[in-house]
């Protein structure tokens, strides 16, 4: 008798000790959530085709939706309203981390906390957007991928007049609300002086506006049209592609769904290359780093999208140097 609560006195303490190991080893290996906004609409197949590459990206890193992460995926649609909305609504779910595009964005969920990590995997110039300090230590809860440099808007201008010459003004197309626009100026200015065009600042809320800004560049010859890459242009594209081709107007972009919806002509950052990085941040803050530790990275991949058919709908010869640099061309 004495044998038996002897072993079973053993056996108790060996439970006693044995459950904060198997307690520590089920909330080591929980299932972690992350959250993640995007800015534009879910019928854009480019944000499709970041999400497949984040989620496979993370998967090679051993994050695997389904199995020890949750994915939270919400939509904007272009929609400050709605974003604001939805923001709350993710931070509400105290999700272990948040993953955002858009510098806008961002700065809404910055708004929602304080603590929740944030990785932006695409944001215009982070600095400028105020959602970080500092490129090499952003400090507080936010880092990421910047999404364009703003030298890259005068690039845009030079390739607009290198594949149609002989433009006299230059309408810069955005919408204010869905991120600054300041940045990419001094940039946009230089090349208009050097190209001896007027630009002409054009702010955008809505279809008519779209309509009513690009009617007018038509009404005389020698417009040209610069669509910056906010997510309001992106979710509203059609019309402004529409737009351009009823009033002759050559366009330059700066995402490649635009060409490939009909724009004339796209030069902009690889996103899919930027959201497969991001899950790279993401993992490392899974496994215990300060998002405030991580540099904000520049983007390293662009590629160019020239829309054959638009250009010979517009009388476009399209110069062999744009052939040459284009990574795809849309008969």
């Amino acid at each position: 008798m004495l044998e038996i609560r002897r072993r079973e006195f053993i056996a108790a303490l060996g439970g006693a000790a044995a459950w904060p190991l198997a307690a520590r080893a089920q909330q080591g290996n929980r299932v972690r959530s992350i959250g993640v906004l995007i800015a534009g609409d879910e019928s854009n197949p480019q944000a499709k085709a970041n999400i497949s590459a984040f989620t496979q990206a993370l998967a090679g890193l051993g994050w695997t939706d389904g199995r020890n992460v949750r994915m939270d995926l919400r939509w904007g649609g272009g929609d400050p309203n709605r974003i604001r909305a939805l923001a709350q609504e993710l931070v509400g779910l105290q999700p272990d981390i948040i993953v955002t595009s858009g510098a806008a964005v961002t700065a809404v969920l910055q708004r929602e906390t304080r603590t929740i990590p944030i990785v932006f995997a695409t944001a215009a110039d982070p600095v400028v957007s105020g959602i970080v300090a500092r490129l090499d230590r952003p400090s507080g809860n936010v880092t990421g991928f910047a999404l364009f440099e703003a030298t890259l808007a005068g690039k845009w201008l030079e390739l607009l007049s290198e594949i149609a010459p002989g433009l006299k003004r230059i309408a810069i197309l955005f919408n204010p609300d869905a991120g600054p626009v300041s940045a990419f100026m001094p940039s946009l200015e230089t090349a208009a002086r050097s190209l001896k065009v007027a630009p002409i600042i054009e702010p955008v809320h809505s279809d008519a506006e779209i309509e009513t800004a690009i009617s007018a560049l038509g009404r005389e010859p020698g417009g040209g049209l610069v669509v910056m890459p906010d997510a309001f242009m992106t979710v509203h594209r059609v019309p402004v592609i529409l737009a351009a081709a009823r009033n002759n107007i050559p366009a330059v972009y700066g995402g490649s769904i635009f060409a490939k919806d009909g724009g004339l002509l796209s030069y902009g950052v690889d996103t899919v290359d930027l959201w497969r990085r991001a899950a790279s941040y993401v993992d490392r803050i899974l496994r215990g780093e300060k998002p405030g530790d991580l540099p904000v990275q520049l983007p390293v991949k662009y590629e160019m999208v020239l829309n054959l058919k638009t250009a010979k709908a517009l009388g476009l010869a399209v110069p062999p140097s744009i052939l040459l640099r284009a990574d795809e061309q849309i008969e």
